[in-house]
């Protein structure tokens, strides 16, 4: 498995390299864009969009006695993917020794054994720091979408519930009005003063 990785590397086979990275990228970018769960959804309804009108094509064949019944994908139902202890055992080592390579080879690149192999590794890590701060953006974007998404829910929901008081409430019977005060009379004006007769002179 080490050999494998390490071929997968060193670009030693151009095809498998191109096809393995291609979809590496590919899967990057889609994570990227969307959640790990949509991703898988959409990957799997894809496959089943070609293996679900494959199976009704052969189906309808068969109906119509132009073929044998022969399930198109019978080859990878038989396909065993159990696995016997000896199995799990031999996986089990292959993955211990896969992390000791993947050790080993991160010791020699940062203790700089081979000056090329890591100039390579630093530029592949400055590209992981750009691939890194784009998915941080994303991220804290995809976040802040989220909690939005929450509080209008929320808000929502309490609005309804709100409505739904207020209609089901009754409505309390109207208070009283106060009777205004009674307006006082104006005051009579005050009457002049006689004048003062003149004494008579004698």
């Amino acid at each position: 498995m080490a050999n494998k990785f390490v071929d997968l590397v060193y670009w030693r086979n151009m095809r498998r390299t191109g096809v393995v990275f291609t979809g590496l990228v590919i899967g990057l970018a889609s994570v990227f864009q969307l959640s790990a769960i949509t991703v898988l959804s959409h990957v799997c309804l894809g496959v089943m969009s070609v293996t679900f009108f494959l199976r009704l094509y052969y189906k309808l064949l068969e109906m119509l006695r132009w073929n044998a019944g022969v399930h198109p994908f019978q080859s990878y139902l038989d396909n065993d993917s159990s696995l016997t202890e000896k199995e799990t055992v031999m996986l089990v080592e292959e993955l211990v020794l896969l992390i000791a390579f993947a050790i080993t080879e991160i010791k020699r690149l940062l203790f700089i054994e081979s000056i090329i192999d890591s100039v390579k590794f630093v530029v592949l890590l400055y590209l992981l720091t750009y691939v890194g701060v784009l998915t941080s953006g994303l991220t804290l974007l995809r976040i802040r979408r989220m909690v939005r998404g929450v509080k209008a829910f929320v808000k929502r929901i309490k609005n309804m519930f709100l409505g739904l008081i207020k209609s089901v409430r009754p409505s309390s019977a109207p208070e009283p009005a106060a009777k205004p005060a009674p307006v006082a009379a104006p005051a009579p004006p005050a009457a002049a003063p006689a004048p003062k007769q003149k004494a008579k002179s004698k």
